[in-house]
């Protein structure tokens, strides 16, 4: 007979507190329990799925992408067919970087001491047992800009800019979390179970800020892809029309064909407001 564990023993048996399992449920990365009654019932499947779960949260994978991976297994491949590469692989693990990478990482073939220190000051590369290692999602990001002759130098000086903008993104969120949340959590520091709701407390948080961070890095990217192709006369008019404008264009470029409309007035958003969602313009 199938193993079946309520939801707490589920909880004990993974090491998570019954709450981030019932998050997971509603993010869409475990599957429904089985029901008796009012009771769920989790079985060895559940456990397993929890398992695959933690593994890639740290490798660095967020929720949303653990689901499509999962959605994708469910369809028959594996996760290592569906990432390219082995399971125990993820962005956020350190890779060495053989001579070969750092060649292919360099476009002028130029390859200087001076330029791994920098990366090693930046935090982008770290020293570790005389090899120079980075995560892997830097070292794919830098083969990119690689590909696309970007030099190296100029590579690190928009990560510094980055890195710079995303500490300030950061301690936004963690005043967030001490504003909001660390108060009420201090005043029960001496619960059992403390320690795991300040955990999947911060972990709801740190895939919160990310989807976030990635949505509005969007949203500017498409103003930035406008602006720029307005500047330069890409956009079309009556007298051009360029072949892609007949092609679709990626989501990250929508606002090229698809611009933002004008700015409501307060009378009219005060009028959505009072008409509610029974009785939808254009409907």
């Amino acid at each position: 007979m199938p193993e079946s564990l309520t939801v707490d023993e589920l909880a004990a048996r993974i090491g998570l507190p019954s709450s981030t399992i019932r998050m997971y449920q509603t993010k869409g990365v475990l599957h429904a329990p089985r029901r008796q009654g009012r009771v769920a019932y989790y079985d060895a499947s559940h456990v397993e799925r929890l398992t695959l779960v933690q593994r890639l949260q740290q490798r660095g994978f967020s929720l949303p992408a653990i689901a499509e991976l999962i959605t994708a297994r469910e369809k028959g491949e594996s996760v290592a067919a569906v990432l390219g590469f082995s399971e125990a692989e993820g962005p956020d693990d350190w890779v060495r970087i053989k001579v070969r990478d750092i060649k292919h990482l360099i476009p002028t073939g130029d390859v200087q001491p001076r330029l791994l220190l920098r990366a090693m000051r930046l935090g982008l590369v770290r020293w570790k047992y005389g090899w120079p290692h980075t995560r892997r999602w830097a070292l794919e990001a830098g083969g990119r800009l690689a590909g696309l002759r970007v030099p190296s130098d100029d590579v690190m000086d928009s990560f510094t800019r980055l890195r710079t903008a995303t500490d300030a993104v950061a301690a936004d969120f963690v005043r967030l979390f001490e504003r909001q949340f660390w108060p009420e959590l201090a005043r029960k520091a001496g619960d059992e179970n403390q320690l795991e709701n300040v955990r999947a407390l911060l972990v709801e948080l740190t895939y919160t800020a990310e989807t976030a961070v990635v949505g509005t890095l969007r949203e500017s990217i498409r103003d930035a892809a406008e602006e720029f192709a307005s500047r330069h006369g890409l956009l079309p008019s009556d007298d051009y029309q360029p072949a892609w404008a007949e092609q679709p264009l990626p989501p990250i470029a929508e606002n090229l064909m698809d611009p933002a409309g004008d700015l409501p007035s307060e009378q009219e958003i005060e009028n959505f407001l009072k008409r509610g969602d029974e009785d939808e313009p254009g409907r």
